[in-house]
């Protein structure tokens, strides 16, 4: 049982979601250690009594638990596989998290590196924004060893609501997958949704108190939909983030022999986005393909 007298938590990745994820850990008086490539980033953390580490490495030299949260699978598998990264440098009998949204390829990759050492290491993405992590109501998938999964379940309940283990190594990622792509479609009907509201003279947010709550209703649509219409793009999820997702879902589907047309024209859309510029917006700033 993890307690803070006997866990030293490593958390590496102090993003949009990481840093209110880590801030849980901290108000639940666990010791934490944090690392992110921009020290900024950690500013708020380091106030409040986090300690700082300089590489992942001394992360794993000091943290019995580690929590990454990060960008990309480049930046998972140098996290962990690298010279410096954690697989290497871990302690037999830690526990290494990864929340990140990665490839379930590279999931099964490192828990195979870790499994020989003693090492024990759980892929469990998220679903539900900069607001579920701030509010604690993050769904979690996870993916390992099932035993290890509810070992650390105490510690997954400190972010989220619902917490499924989804079976072997690679698993939550793969229902991670499942997630975007049905978010993907989503998110144009949303966006269409809106524009036709405000082509046809309607009040926008009339509509939504109408069909939020009725079987059009998704978290797209309560929570992302009234930020389009404030004019509100900032990223709760960056689209340059959701664009590397919809890639490793179309890989997968490839791989399975999966036509995913809803998928393939959404990754499209939010291309054209990257293109204008919006890298760095929030994916509701889908909604000014039809403003442009």
């Amino acid at each position: 049982m993890f307690t803070s007298e006997n866990t030293v938590i490593g958390f590496i990745g102090t993003g949009v979601m990481g840093k209110s994820m880590a801030g849980h850990l901290m108000r639940a008086g666990y010791p934490l250690i944090v690392y992110s490539r921009t020290k900024e980033k950690a500013g708020d953390l380091l106030e409040q009594g986090a300690a700082w580490a300089e590489t992942p490495r001394d992360v794993a030299l000091k943290a019995n638990v580690i929590i990454t949260m990060v960008g990309y699978p480049s930046d998972v598998e140098e996290i962990y596989l690298g010279e410096n990264g954690l697989v290497n440098h871990a302690k037999a009998g830690s526990y290494l998290i990864d929340m990140t949204t990665s490839a379930p390829s590279l999931a099964v990759k490192i828990f195979q590196a870790a499994k020989g050492l003693g090492i024990h290491t759980i892929d469990a993405p998220v679903s539900g924004g900069d607001v579920g992590a701030k509010e604690a109501k993050l769904s979690i998938m996870a993916g390992g060893e099932e035993e290890h999964v509810e070992a650390i379940r105490p510690l997954l309940n400190l972010f989220g609501t619902n917490i499924v283990y989804q079976g072997k190594a690679g698993a939550g990622q793969h229902t991670k997958m499942c997630n975007q792509i049905a978010i993907a479609s989503n998110m144009i009907g949303v966006c269409e949704a809106i524009v036709y509201a405000e082509k046809a003279g309607l009040n926008p947010d009339s509509v939504l108190k109408s069909i939020t709550t009725g079987a059009a209703g998704s978290w797209s649509l309560s929570n992302l939909a009234p930020r389009m219409l404030e004019g509100n793009f900032e990223p709760g999820f960056y689209i340059k983030h959701f664009i590397k997702d919809m890639k490793i879902a179309l890989d997968e589907a490839e791989h399975m022999d999966m036509d995913v047309p809803g998928l393939t024209l959404a990754k499209k859309l939010y291309d054209r986005l990257a293109e204008m510029g919006e890298q760095n917006s929030g994916t509701q700033a889908l909604y000014k393909y039809w403003k442009s």
